[in-house]
């Protein structure tokens, strides 16, 4: 075969007349090799040193080069850790812009820089591939009506029998009519998927035989992992397309903090045998050790220009290509770092700011990472959600019975004006109570402690920081009184959430009480501990997230895009009135201590409901404020397992329950008889 100069973009292997053009990004190779392989992957066939340098970018055209060629690259240059190179044409590195792979990624000892072996029998190969733009995206959901669940693509349809066991644990899987009908039925309105790119497992879960579920350990940015979308780029349109269709927008999880090569000890799989020094933040005064600010060993150098373009390019490929609707950053703090710190208004968000294929998506940031300064929420742009884990903290000490907490509490119904007022909208702050990381909501009152044992590591990984209860017993029990407070004490969280100001995320099972048998950190568990159990799923919860979320979607008090002042609007009642036990807190000394009840009324226009929470051990008989010709109705009752309301004229809130009146306009009294005919 024969290579020719070629042409310095675009930046990986792609298609065109003829043959392929192949461009590399390194500052500090001295030679770049592309290295074709047969049909199997097993045997290389071909390897042609790029005869083109533009810059820092080796290219060359390879003509007659056709869809589904596998090749991989070898780089040239010194091999010097203290210097921060790793240049080993022993080891065959993936095109870190490959838009598809031939076989999941398995991690193998020849991968790593203390062996001799050459690495390219075991490495995966990029497949030559020229995806199909998906159809035009239509208009998105606004922000105020947003409703996130958030889900693993493997596990939320690895057990759901209604789909064609062939397709489950897949993007089509997940655009079965099983598999939406739910989603529908549920009442969300946007699916947030856990990282859909390819990854590689850590090395101590190769030796303890498990392997990362999560995935949020990357190696291709750009390509879709084999084991989610067998099918490629078209399966993954074909899912989001079905999504769509049903009313459902689809976000990203995505991971651009760190990669699988980890710390200098980890596997030259790509990025770090290219150009180390230009992808990775290194110690400037010693180059062999990596910035670990992620906790995964290394983090990128998220304002170099080669990680910025890397970072660009997948997102757009996942636009483009994909059709998803917006994007969830992991660790997104990282992403905004310089070498001296966090800057709000780093090259990325520049960029993503005036990219026409991303600035109107929905991107949500987790506002921080491990490194100093690293809790940045409410630093982000204006545009975007940040996920609010202060919300998530005030929830649950709240029903754990936690003193002074119905401040903290208000601030977050509220939707957290402390963090976003005057930068952003309240529906840009992500509310949760929990997610993929952590309990789960069944376990979060169910396990006082976390309980890890199977992730291999004597129960020391995951947070002891769980602010949970078990209600009694830890675990599982069969004792019905305890089962009975656990689903009440669930309902009565996810109440909280939905009815709060900002958008609410639910995590894949909260609303059906999957458990994880106490596992808070379950990335590595892709088995029943991790995949969502629909054969042992309550109806009965599942029914009270529905008539929640539907009831939500009712109310624009619930929804409204203003932060809360207190005021009152036009002439009207104040837009929120909150209420204690004893009547309305006014004075500052009615927030403090043991106290379990908090009432807020909320007005806009028309439009007033009330969320009345009881943490406490009694039942609460509260009035609220009455305005002529309208009257308070009871709507929505966690006391009752589907949310139902019991028919009352009083408004008197259940021990450890959350209740919701909506007004409405006073009926006309009835007529007790009919008025006698004169004689």
């Amino acid at each position: 075969m024969i290579v020719t100069a070629g042409a310095p973009e675009p930046l990986g292997l792609r298609l065109g007349e003829g043959g392929a053009n192949i461009a590399v990004f390194s500052e500090t190779a001295e030679r770049i090799d592309l290295c074709l392989f047969d049909a199997a992957g097993a045997r290389e066939i071909a390897r042609l040193t790029l005869p083109g340098r533009t810059g820092p970018v080796f290219h060359g055209f390879v003509p007659g080069l056709q869809a589904g060629a596998l090749y991989g690259l070898r780089a040239y240059g010194p091999y010097a850790p203290e210097r921060g190179l790793y240049f080993n044409p022993r080891k065959l590195l993936l095109d870190p812009f490959a838009l598809e792979l031939d076989a999941p990624a398995r991690l193998h000892p020849s991968f790593f820089p203390d062996s001799s072996e050459d690495s390219a029998a075991f490495a995966p190969k990029a497949k030559a591939c020229d995806p199909q733009p998906a159809p035009a995206r239509r208009n998105g959901i606004p922000w105020r009506d947003t409703i996130i669940y958030e889900a693993h693509v493997r596990g939320f349809t690895k057990l759901l029998q209604d789909v064609p066991e062939k397709l489950r644990g897949t993007f089509a899987g997940l655009a079965h009519p099983a598999a939406i009908a739910h989603l529908q039925k549920l009442g969300v309105t946007a699916l947030e998927l856990l990282p859909c790119a390819a990854g590689l497992d850590e090395r101590h879960l190769h030796e303890l035989g498990l392997s990362n579920y999560w995935g949020y350990n990357p190696v291709a940015p750009l390509a879709p992992d084999p084991r989610l979308a067998p099918g490629g780029w078209a399966e993954v349109r074909e899912a989001v397309a079905a999504l769509h269709a049903a009313g459902l927008e689809v976000l990203i999880d995505v991971v651009f903090n760190h990669t699988a090569e980890g710390d200098g000890h980890g596997p030259l799989i790509s990025l770090r045998g290219l150009d180390n020094p230009a992808y990775y933040r290194l110690y400037r005064q010693n180059p062999a050790a990596y910035i670990n600010d992620a906790g995964c060993g290394n983090i990128l150098r998220a304002d170099h220009p080669a990680v910025i373009r890397l970072t660009m390019d997948a997102l757009r490929a996942w636009a483009i290509y994909g059709g998803v609707d917006g994007f969830r950053f992991d660790l997104m703090t990282t992403l905004g770092r310089r070498a001296d710190g966090f800057d709000p208004h780093a090259p990325l968000f520049a960029a993503l700011a005036q990219d026409p294929a991303l600035r109107g998506l929905k991107l949500i940031a987790e506002p921080w990472d491990l490194g100093p300064g690293g809790y940045q929420i409410g630093a982000f742009p204006a545009n975007w959600g940040e996920w609010n884990d202060r919300y998530r903290d005030a929830a649950r000490k709240f029903w754990r019975g936690d003193s002074g907490m119905i401040g903290d509490l208000a601030t977050r119904l509220a939707g957290s004006a402390d963090l976003f007022a005057g930068k952003k909208p309240p529906s840009r702050s992500i509310n949760f109570v929990t997610a993929h990381d952590g309990f789960t909501l069944a376990d979060l009152v169910s396990y006082a402690h976390k309980h890890n044992e199977a992730n291999g590591e004597a129960n020391r990984d995951g947070t002891d920081a769980n602010y949970s209860w078990n209600n009694g017993v830890e675990g599982e029990t069969a004792d019905a009184t305890i089962l009975a407070a656990r689903r009440r004490d669930q309902r009565a969280l996810l109440a909280t959430l939905i009815f709060s100001r900002g958008t609410p995320m639910l995590s894949m099972g909260a609303e059906f009480g999957q458990s994880q048998r106490g596992n808070n950190n379950a990335y590595a568990q892709d088995n029943e501990i991790s995949w969502l159990d629909w054969a042992g799923g309550d109806p009965r919860l599942l029914a009270f997230a529905m008539r929640a979320l539907a009831l939500r979607r009712a109310i624009p008090a619930f929804t409204d895009e203003h932060f809360l002042t207190g005021a009152a609007r036009d002439d009207g009642p104040a837009d929120v009135e909150w209420w204690g036990v004893d009547g309305p807190l006014r004075a500052p000394e009615q927030w403090q201590g043991a106290r379990h009840f908090l009432g807020a009324v909320f007005t806009v226009g028309d439009s007033r409901a009330a969320l009345l929470l009881n943490a406490g051990s009694a039942p609460v008989a509260r009035a609220l404020p009455h305005r002529a010709g309208k009257r308070w109705r009871l709507a929505l009752d966690s006391q009752t397992e589907d949310g139902a309301p019991i028919p009352t004229s009083r408004i008197v809130v259940a021990a450890r329950s959350a209740a919701v009146f909506v007004e409405d306009v006073a009926r006309p009294p009835r007529k007790t008889g009919a008025k006698r005919a004169r004689s």
